[in-house]
């Protein structure tokens, strides 16, 4: 015999005891809702040594049908079960000394907000609710190595603006939150990496538990903190076309008694672009033609941290997110002035404005948070403390070469530079309770919103004369804009056998101070309003719904809309604030039909919303010079019809997508007849998966916005389609996606306006065509 057998056969021999030894059993079951006799998927199980053990000795989660298998050593266990909306379920005294079948256990369902009624499974990449929409990011392809911007590109109903601008059916005035909180950081969205969300909460018709404000409704971002008992990760790199790269990775820890949680992301990318501008003014007979050739590379930074404490019946958690970004830009615009009179042939005068800008963005968010869950079922108080603070520190230097299209250094005519200080911080308190009964709930809540933005603007001129940077009074000013916004709101929400609604009322009290340092001007705001909100909803069965949402709201304007001061970075095209800027005041209504079935989802929504003193942009002519500038238009409507479908077609093709078309209205008869306008408009989205043979996945994604009109014109259509296909190893622990975004190399943003005095078109263009190879693995 070789030696080589024996020592196998001798090993196989000693082994044969311990193996008996360590034998595990199989401990199995299947829970089901208690209150519906449904199976659940994606409950947490485990198995305790005791009731006081923080670390279970096996774990899972249950299958689509409900079903679970845990395996065990020989002994005495207490099983549990987690699963958010129920209440725990737990059995002691689980002897194992073989196959073990708990059977068929009952989860008791905990008391759920109205807008929860409507769940589907955590892995449907989008759910519809009562009050909107939830997007799961992950389970896009196409948000593979992208930002928070690029998960909204593809959400039905919203369309992102070419300076990175959200709009929700139509409307820019949104409320975006992170984590359910007022934030500086949605300051800049493209920041937050697609990697670090959770789910996108989109609430079209927001009740009277949150903010009034915002015209278009509510997008909360939740980002990811583990929730799943022991220790779970993942990792996760791209690289792209023009050496852009994005790596990052999250961990967390969780036993019984508590929950760590950690993630960090870098990202270094590089984009090109270009913008081209038409403006013929009638009366003067002038042209101004303009291009801009831009190229930008940003670097940033984004680390969250958090933990959870989980002690009696409450809850401690601390929640923190730090950003630090350094972006390099580069705008070279050349101008071209010209007459429109074909006896003047010489009135031509070209120029070149380069502005070379460095940009740092520091940013950091820290919350506390508090909740108590009292004996009866669904009791609950729940206090949170917030604070955001935001700098941003941009430098502009600028040159200037006077009548030429040549950057050569003989022609350089004029030197200019400007230093951005800008300062935000945001403060919150809340408290919230609810007292739930045997048919219904009431909730209620009070809640401080501190702010304060400070932005100290300086801009020098070189002068030839002392051979030094002069400071421009005239331009350079620090505007300091704080409010406060202190509200309180009651909910009564009640539940029969097929119907249910809820009535909430809101007040809030109001005040803005804003100051401009340089003049010496102050400016003060103090108002307070209700906010109506109603919701209601029939089940007709177990698969078909109808719903009505009411709720009265406010858009205040933004601090930078408030600010007077121009930004002459085109000395021929201004954009300025306006202190006397006062709020919207929004009526939205909506009625809606919800289908939900085994593998399918059907959303449709009725919708109407009138707006008194629209705030809008206009563009007035003065001098040659075309300023643009906020101001209340008299109102504007829209209405429109909306449809949201997932549906998995069978086991190797799936959709999901929406059709939002809407027309809107805007009266800004009380400037002038320029500045009213109607038009109908229309967006969809529409992803497609396909599972194909040997384990890959594709997944197509198109988008359209058709044109959509402003108070003086309208924007011109967008469209686009990205492709990717993904492999997965390891048992789906491991993945490798390539995507292609922009496949034929469609998208832009172009405009136009037409008034009696002027025209003006523009069309920009940025590299949208990007290849990205992603690599992920989960642990």
């Amino acid at each position: 015999m070789k030696p080589n057998l024996k020592i196998f056969l001798l090993l196989l021999f000693f082994s044969n005891p311990l193996m008996g030894w360590a034998q595990e059993f199989e401990v199995s079951g299947t829970l089901r809702d208690g209150e519906r006799n449904e199976p659940l998927s994606f409950v947490q199980v485990a198995l305790f040594e005791s009731l006081s053990s923080v670390d279970p000795i096996a774990f899972s989660d249950t299958d689509d049908q409900g079903k679970f298998t845990l395996k065990a050593d020989q002994g005495s266990y207490v099983f549990k079960a987690f699963f958010i909306g129920y209440k725990d379920l737990v059995r002691e005294n689980v002897n194992v000394n073989g196959k073990v079948s708990l059977g068929e256990m009952e989860m008791e369902n905990e008391a759920a907000n109205l807008d929860e009624v409507v769940v589907q499974t955590s892995k449907m990449p989008v759910r519809s609710s009562l009050e909107g929409i939830t997007i799961t990011p992950e389970n896009n392809l196409a948000n593979a190595g992208g930002t928070l911007l690029d998960v909204l590109r593809n959400t039905p109903s919203i369309s992102v603006s070419e300076d990175g601008s959200i709009s929700l059916r139509g409307s820019s005035g949104t409320n975006i939150l992170i984590n359910g909180r007022n934030s500086s950081l949605t300051q800049n969205l493209d920041q937050l990496p697609a990697s670090a969300v959770e789910e996108i909460k989109v609430i079209n018709n927001p009740n009277a538990r949150y903010d009034a404000a915002a015209e278009g409704g509510v997008i909360d971002i939740v980002l990811k903190k583990g929730q799943d008992l022991g220790t779970h990760g993942g990792v996760e790199g791209t690289y792209g076309t023009r050496g852009r790269s994005n790596i990052g990775g999250r961990i967390n820890h969780r036993t019984e008694t508590f929950n760590v949680f950690g993630g960090y992301n870098y990202r270094n990318w590089k984009q090109v672009s270009r913008r081209s501008s038409i403006r013929e003014i009638f009366e003067d007979q002038e042209r101004l033609e303009q291009t801009t050739n831009g190229s930008d590379r940003e670097k940033s930074h984004n680390l969250n941290l958090g933990a959870d404490y989980y002690f009696g019946d409450n809850v401690l958690s601390y929640e923190g997110v730090y950003q630090y970004g350094h972006q390099f830009q580069t705008n070279t615009l050349y101008s071209e002035l010209s007459s429109l009179d074909p006896n003047e042939s010489e009135s031509s005068y070209d120029y070149v404005r380069r502005n070379n800008e460095d940009e740092i963005d520091e940013g950091l968010d820290n919350a506390l948070i508090f909740e108590h869950n009292f004996d009866d079922k669904g009791n609950l108080l729940r206090v949170t403390a917030s604070h955001s603070y935001r700098n941003q520190y941009k430098t502009q230097r600028i040159d200037i070469f006077g009548n030429s299209l040549e950057t050569n250094p003989e022609n350089l005519t004029g030197q200019e530079k400007a230093f951005t200080d800008e300062v935000r911080n945001i403060t919150v308190l809340q408290a919230d309770y609810i007292k739930p009964w045997e048919t219904g709930q009431f909730e209620t809540g009070l809640k401080s919103n501190i702010r304060k933005f400070d932005n100290d603007y300086q801009y020098f001129r070189f002068q030839e004369t002392s051979g030094s940077f002069v400071e421009d009074p005239a331009i350079s000013n620090q505007f300091i804009y704080q409010d406060q916004i202190h509200a309180g709101y009651g909910i009564f929400s009640s539940k029969k056998e097929k119907f249910e609604y809820a009535l909430g009322l809101r007040g809030e009290y109001t005040r803005v101070d804003t100051y401009l340092k340089n003049t010496d001007e102050e400016n003060q705001q103090r108002y307070f309003n209700l906010f109506p909100s109603v919701q209601g909803m029939y089940n007709l069965n177990e698969n078909h719904s109808l719903k009505f949402t009411y709720s009265r709201r406010i858009d205040r304007p933004t601090a930078w809309r408030l600010n007077p001061f121009p930004d002459i970075t085109d000395s021929l095209n201004i954009r300025r604030g306006n202190p006397n800027l006062k709020p919207e005041m929004i009526n939205s209504f909506e009625v809606g039909h919800l289908a939900n079935f085994d593998k399918s989802s059907f959303t449709t929504n009725l919708f109407y919303r009138k707006v008194n003193g629209q705030l809008d942009f206009i563009t007035i002519v003065e001098d040659g010079i075309s300023y643009s500038q906020p101001a209340n238009l008299l109102s504007s409507q829209s209405y429109g019809l909306e449809f949201i479908g997932v549906s998995e077609i069978n086991d190797w093709y799936s959709l999901n997508g929406g059709l939002t078309l809407f027309r809107i209205a805007v009266d800004g008869s009380n400037i002038g007849e320029d500045f009213t306008n109607s038009g109908f408009s229309w967006n969809a989205k529409l992803t497609q998966d396909f599972k194909l043979p040997y384990g890959f996945n594709l997944q197509l994604v198109g988008n359209y916005d058709s044109p959509e009109v402003e108070a003086q014109g309208r924007d011109l259509a967008r469209y686009s389609m990205d492709g990717s296909i993904q492999k997965s190893f390891l048992n789906e622990k491991a993945s490798l996606l390539l995507s292609v975004r922009d496949l034929f190399d469609t998208q832009r943003f172009a405009g136009e306006t037409l008034t009696s005095t002027f025209s003006q078109d523009f069309r920009a263009k940025r590299e949208t065509r990007i290849v990205l190879l992603t690599a992920r693995y989960n642990f």
